[in-house]
């Protein structure tokens, strides 16, 4: 699964400053967030960018997502939406079982887990078509 090249040289460049595994992970969500959109017209083109210095993903259709490093364990990165959205509650009602979420905004994942894919996709595809429901 590819993505399009950076959209910006700053997000290249932070993506560069994650150890190898987790940038491998993050790439992973990144490519995901490119296919996804590309797979919806209602969702349009997305602009990469860097909110707080993590690398963001936003489009008029939806809201902002953002991946990282989680902050509290080296083993563990993140995709965030707005706090101010329900996505999170919405995540939980559907994949509670799947999906390891804190707060009102991330989705922490364990680097040596397996991705649950299907799970995350329909997840970022709520997100990126946020303002159309």
């Amino acid at each position: 699964m590819g993505a399009p090249a950076f959209q910006s040289k700053a997000v290249a460049a932070r993506f560069a400053e994650y150890d190898d595994a987790i940038r491998t992970r993050l790439l992973e969500l990144r490519a995901l967030i490119f296919a996804i959109a590309a797979e919806n017209d209602e969702i349009g083109p997305i602009e990469e960018t860097l909110k707080w210095n993590e690398p963001a993903y936003l489009n008029p259709a939806g809201t902002t997502i953002r991946l990282n490093a989680h902050k509290q364990a080296d083993d563990e990165y993140a995709f965030y939406v707005h706090c101010q959205t329900d996505l999170v509650d919405r995540y939980l009602q559907l994949y509670g079982g799947q999906l390891r979420c804190e707060g009102s905004r991330a989705v922490i994942f364990k680097r040596d887990d397996g991705l649950p894919t299907e799970a995350v996709k329909h997840c970022i595809a709520m997100a990126l078509t946020y303002r159309l429901n």
